[in-house]
C-alpha cells in the first residue's frame, strides 16, 4: 500500500461515513523514525482537493519536563505513561471531537520555555482531521478514530534515522544511550501491550 492507496481508502471511508456532522478522524501511528510526519503531510496535500484537512502532531501536546523526567519511575515508563497527559487528551481532544464538538481548546507545549499554553481551534464538520504520532493505538484513545493507519518500518532503518536526526539530545553516544534507556523499551512495551498492528485498518510498509 502506498500514499495514493491510503488516500483513496480514506476518501471512500469519508464518503461512506454516517457521522456527517463532525470531522472524519484519521490516526497515523508508528514507532519513532517510521516516517509518520512525512506521510501525514503527503496525505494532507492529496486530500485537500476534496475537503478541508486539519493536521495535528501528538508531540505538540506533551507535558512539562518536570512531569516526565526524574519522577522516580524508569525512563521507559516516563516516556510511555507520563510524556502526555493521557486522560486530559482523551477528554479535551479525542472525546469532544468524536462527539461533534467543533471548537476545541488544546494544550500546546513550548519547547523553548518548557511551558504549556492553550490554543483555540475551530474545526469544520465536513472535513478530515488527521492526528499523527506515536502510541496513538493505546486503548484509551483508539476507539475515537474513524480510520487507523500504522506506518511499519524496519527497526534498522528507524534506529538509524532517529540517531542521526535527534542531535538536540547530544552527541551520538548520548543519543544512543537515551534511546536504549527511554524510547526503545517504551516502544517494545507498546507493541506487546497494545499490539497496534492488530487493531488498525491499514498498514503502510516502508
Amino acid at each position: 500500500m502506498d500514499v495514493i492507496d491510503v488516500k483513496e481508502e480514506i476518501i471512500q471511508r469519508f464518503k461512506w461515513r454516517t457521522a456527517t456532522d463532525r470531522p472524519f478522524i484519521v490516526a497515523i501511528d508508528g514507532l519513532g523514525g517510521a516516517g509518520k510526519s512525512t506521510i501525514a503531510h503527503h496525505l494532507v496535500e492529496e486530500l485537500q482537493s476534496i475537503c478541508t484537512v486539519t493536521l495535528i502532531h501528538i508531540d505538540n501536546h506533551i507535558v512539562e519536563r518536570c512531569k516526565r523526567y526524574d519522577t522516580g519511575h524508569e525512563e521507559w515508563f516516563e516516556y510511555y505513561y507520563l510524556q502526555w497527559d493521557i486522560e486530559s487528551l482523551k477528554n479535551n481532544l479525542f472525546l469532544p471531537l468524536h462527539n461533534r464538538t467543533l471548537h476545541l481548546s488544546l494544550p500546546f507545549y513550548n519547547q523553548h520555555t518548557d511551558t504549556i499554553y492553550e490554543r483555540d481551534m475551530n474545526i469544520e464538520a465536513n472535513s478530515i482531521f488527521i492526528i499523527e504520532g506515536i502510541f496513538l493505538m493505546r486503548h484509551e484513545w483508539r476507539g475515537f478514530y474513524d480510520y487507523r493507519l500504522y506506518i511499519d518500518c524496519p527497526s534498522t532503518i528507524r534506529e538509524e534515522r532517529v540517531l542521526q536526526r535527534d542531535v538536540y539530545i547530544g552527541d551520538f553516544i548520548t543519543r544512543l544511550h537515551k534511546y536504549k534507556k527511554r524510547y526503545w523499551p517504551a516502544e517494545k512495551y507498546y507493541l506487546t501491550k497494545e499490539n497496534p498492528l492488530a487493531v488498525v485498518d491499514s498498514v503502510y510498509e516502508v
